[in-house]
């Protein structure tokens, strides 16, 4: 779902995990990443890992991109819809993927590749979640700037952010989950 490290962090697991991608995407298996899970995808399948133009920490809005692929994936979600982010590195799209998502700062959100699906965002987040973040993730939050929020603004119309984020995740989720089948 996500860390503190970099994917181009020479951490013996990561290898491990991007060859068992590799291994469920060949076998036409299901894969879900969200920021940390999607950059690990993109590396497995051939894209690189990078630092963004800037941090992305906070609710943000994403953007629908326009293609085949994201009208099949989004049908039914708006144009533009908040979701929540944590990062500082962001993922190109692999060879063969479809990118579906993008924002202002960061224009790779979320890709899919057959029954894979990739987000630099979170949309799996819950209330409490956001909390625990902000709390121990104080010191991500210094600069401020529009892309950064400080935990009121994280905070701030919490329950109703996550209701409407939960009902953007059961979107993707049940497309995805098709893949299961």
């Amino acid at each position: 779902m996500g860390g503190p490290m970099s994917v181009n962090d020479p951490l013996p697991w990561i290898p491990r995990v991007t060859k068992l991608i590799q291994q469920a995407v060949a076998a036409d298996v299901p894969v879900l990443g969200h920021c940390l899970g999607g950059q690990l995808i993109s590396k497995a399948l051939g894209g690189a890992i990078t630092k963004n133009p800037v941090k992305e920490i906070g609710w943000l809005p994403v953007s629908r991109v326009d293609s085949s692929a994201a009208k099949l994936w989004l049908d039914e979600l708006p144009a533009e819809f908040e979701v929540f982010h944590w990062h500082g590195e962001t993922f190109s799209i692999p060879p063969g993927a479809t990118r579906l998502l993008a924002s202002s700062d960061c224009a790779n959100q979320a890709f899919v590749i057959g029954k894979t699906l990739a987000f630099q965002c979170h949309i799996e987040m819950t209330s409490d979640m956001v909390r625990e973040w902000a709390r121990l993730g104080a010191d991500d939050l210094a600069p401020r700037c529009a892309t950064v929020q400080n935990p009121q603004a994280m905070t701030a119309e919490l329950d109703r952010r996550v209701e409407r984020l939960q009902g953007i995740a059961d979107k993707f989720y049940d497309r995805w989950i098709q893949g299961l089948r």
